[in-house]
């Protein structure tokens, strides 16, 4: 076996830790509002999110796989460039998972590819259409779904009007799950596709794949397409409570009706993304329509945590971005000092990791924090997590 094919299956290797971060980052993204809600019992909610993961895998194409996949040129990539980039979005999302952050794991690896590209090439190695389609995501995905919610909130109450059913009425709990199993079969479909594009360009640029008929599309081998479904599916199921304890707890007071409206403005934006093969944040769609669902029901928005999931979002691309581009200087060192500097870096970081993981929250520890549904109907000004001062660590 030679050095360039053992490169090749550990970065691989690392493509998919990178997926599993996806998954248990993103859970919140379906999972916090059917938790919130005891739609679901807390500890049933991430199998019954990683199901929907994983079914996506046998609709959905490779289309925003090929979109990452471009992201930096095809002379450009090699082993070092993707490692880089793999690297920093895996350390950005654990990073923002271990503060009860949502930001976009999407963004992060789209961030790493352009600044390990920079780092090998300048800007001549960024396919910048690729780049400026995030770009549009960043913008549009929020508003989108913000503004579907807010609209789906008043049809809601609307119904309510006409119907009598009360806020937490089992009807409205049975059409959250219908709505967050969308949203999860959206998040797999969308978000697994970007580590195929990842894996799919390292295998092009290393030689083991090659261009589509068409000359345009990079093909993605059927097990890469597999493996990246298994991994994000395996990361929801795993939970990353911290960040579904911000979405569902800390953004706004949400009731069953309130989280059905936000699952709808969610899985419309992440439906009409994945169709045009735009690699957006699942998390920026899901996270926006929970607060244009809070605003639209009356009962606000923990304007805090909101500013401070923003800033977030803002500095993803280049904060991605400038570790991956030092990353890659790293691996460019003279052979010795390479693996001494990139290997101090991965087992720090790798330590951090799991230390995080061992002491972390849990299911149990959010669901003891939900409110009793009598509690839940006391005004926004009652409510400790409305006043609260964001997510603690």
């Amino acid at each position: 076996m030679d050095i360039l094919l053992i490169s090749v299956v550990a970065i691989v290797a690392l493509a998919l830790v990178f997926d599993f971060t996806n998954g248990f980052h993103d859970a919140a993204n379906s999972v916090a509002t059917v938790v919130a809600t005891r739609a679901l019992p807390a500890k049933w909610a991430p199998a019954f999110s990683a199901f929907f993961n994983f079914l996506a895998y046998f609709v959905v194409g490779t289309a925003v796989a090929n979109t990452v996949a471009k992201t930096v040129k095809g002379d450009f990539v090699g082993v070092a460039v993707i490692f880089a980039a793999v690297f920093a979005a895996v350390a950005w999302n654990y990073a923002t998972w271990r503060f009860g952050m949502p930001s976009s794991s999407s963004h992060a690896i789209i961030g790493g590819l352009v600044g390990a590209g920079l780092a090998a090439g300048g800007f001549s190695a960024i396919d910048w259409s690729s780049v400026s389609k995030a770009g549009i995501g960043i913008i549009l995905s929020p508003a989108v779904a913000f503004g579907i919610a807010f609209v789906a909130m008043y049809l809601v109450l609307g119904i309510q009007r006409l119907t009598k059913l009360h806020d937490n009425h089992p009807v409205f709990k049975g059409l959250q799950l219908v709505s967050a199993g969308a949203v999860s079969f959206g998040h797999g479909a969308n978000d697994a596709q970007k580590t195929m594009g990842v894996i799919a360009a390292l295998l092009l640029g290393a030689g083991y794949s090659e261009i589509g008929e068409d000359g345009k599309t990079i093909v993605v081998p059927e097990w890469v397409a597999l493996s990246a479904y298994s991994a994000i599916a395996l990361g929801t199921l795993w939970g990353g409570w911290k960040i579904i304890e911000t979405m569902g707890l800390r953004l706004t007071t949400l009731h069953a009706n309130s989280g059905l409206a936000a699952n709808i403005g969610a899985t419309t934006a992440i439906f009409g993304a994945t169709a045009v093969g735009m690699p957006i944040s699942t998390t920026h769609a899901a996270a926006s329509s929970i607060v244009g669902a809070g605003v639209s029901s009356g009962k606000g928005a923990n304007w805090k945590v909101v500013g401070e999931m923003v800033i977030a979002w803002v500095i993803t691309i280049p904060a991605a971005a400038t570790v991956a581009f030092i990353m890659f200087h790293l691996t460019q060192l003279p052979t010795i000092l390479a693996f001494v500097a990139v290997g101090a870096v991965l087992i720090g970081f790798g330590a951090w990791a799991v230390y995080a993981m061992m002491h972390t929250i849990h299911a149990s520890d959010v669901e003891a924090e939900i409110l009793p549904e009598e509690v839940l109907a006391e005004p926004v000004s009652g409510h400790p997590h409305i006043e609260g001062h964001g997510p603690v660590d």
